[in-house]
């Protein structure tokens, strides 16, 4: 199979759809590789590595969807590239549909196959996020804490606080794997945390696995209302697969909480779950709404690429050695956590939540599998 990786031009996006190692995987499989020149650079990956693998080069983005029946990459596909992109190819990368009407449809009129890293799901885990949500979790809290400094507008507290001096609240929503991790930092800064979930089981775990100044707690609309009083740090964490965010704090919310208390909304690919929260980027990552920041970077993980691109790769190369060894039919049939990422196909949505979210036409996507 032709493989295409084009470098992302989503502002501020220094991730790479695939490192040399994944690269050099796919080769020996059989499969040809085409790199846009400079693609991995900001990464940490150069040409000539990915040169000393096997991969053939393309001067433009233009060149490499022009060639490929394949293309990985990390987010979705913006304005510029839409008309780039080809019936029947298969892009397999993000794509949070659920938060973008535009994305959508301009993807049904593709005619293209988009397969979504976040709705692969395998025994009811999403392990295509979970890098990426590890990642984002712990620069949740490390974002966090800066913005709480005073010349950042915060509140002036020290996360951990020091001798004499009280640490800071912080407060998280969702306990699943970027909860977890923003939890772990906040606690090993020193903050005492306090983490919400809905799911005892999750909680009973989270109980046994984190430190003395973490406490799980069951999430209520109650139990929100009362912490984001005493919170400095609020970091909310929802998801539910393929569906935008749950908006759990309210605007009218903000005016309870504490002048420069610092919100963080992980969700926010998929919407956000602040009612407040509007999408932002590295180079303008906050706004300032009631005294109250907020952050909402739609691609956290971008802002350490080397990291989170060799995360993501170990991710899904395994998953993309499928797609290319049986073309993507065959392999969504065989792997049904890789017949769960489909989400648009020839032009019909074929995951039930982005037909719902702008009450558009749901095609089963058996229709397409079977035949």
């Amino acid at each position: 199979m032709k493989i295409g990786v084009p470098t992302e031009i989503k502002p501020h996006e220094s991730r790479v759809g695939v490192t040399p190692a994944g690269a050099q995987a796919l080769i020996r499989s059989g499969h040809d590789v085409n790199i846009q020149s400079g693609a991995g650079k900001l990464s940490g990956f150069s040409d000539t590595e990915f040169e000393k693998v096997g991969c053939s080069f393309s001067d433009s983005i233009e060149g490499v969807y022009e060639l490929a029946e394949m293309i990985i990459k990390v987010k979705e596909p913006i304005a510029s590239e839409y008309d780039l992109i080809q019936p029947n190819q298969l892009l397999f990368t993000y794509f949070h549909f659920a938060s973008s009407e535009t994305l959508t449809k301009a993807m049904i009129k593709s005619g293209a196959v988009c397969l979504a890293y976040e709705t692969v799901e395998d025994n009811g885990t999403l392990p295509l996020l979970i890098p990426m949500s590890e990642v984002a979790g712990r620069m949740a809290t490390q974002e966090g804490a800066k913005y709480l400094e005073k010349p950042q507008g915060g509140l002036g507290i020290l996360l951990g606080g020091v001798t004499g001096v009280k640490p800071a609240n912080v407060l998280i929503i969702g306990g699943g794997v970027s909860g977890t991790e923003a939890a772990r930092m906040a606690a090993g800064l020193g903050a005492n945390v306090t983490i919400l979930d809905t799911n005892l089981n999750r909680l009973r775990t989270l109980e046994s696995i984190m430190p003395a100044n973490v406490t799980p707690v069951y999430s209520t609309a109650h139990t929100i209302d009362k912490e984001v009083r005493r919170s400095h740090l609020i970091i909310g964490t929802v998801l539910i697969p393929g569906s935008k965010a749950p908006k759990l704090i309210r605007k009218e919310m903000l005016s309870t909480m504490l002048p420069g208390t610092v919100l963080v909304d992980v969700a926010i690919d998929q919407g956000g779950c602040f009612e407040t929260s509007e999408p932002t980027t590295h180079d303008s990552p906050i706004l300032i709404k009631e005294g109250i920041i907020h952050y909402a970077v739609t691609n956290m993980p971008g802002a350490v690429p080397f990291t989170s691109t060799t995360a993501l790769t170990n991710a899904t190369l395994r998953y993309a050695l499928e797609l290319a060894n049986k073309g993507w039919k065959l392999a969504c049939v065989e792997n049904k956590a890789l017949a769960k990422g489909l989400n648009v196909v020839n032009g019909s949505i074929v995951y039930k939540e982005v037909a719902d979210a702008f009450d558009l036409d749901y095609i089963d996507p058996l229709i397409f599998l079977e035949n």
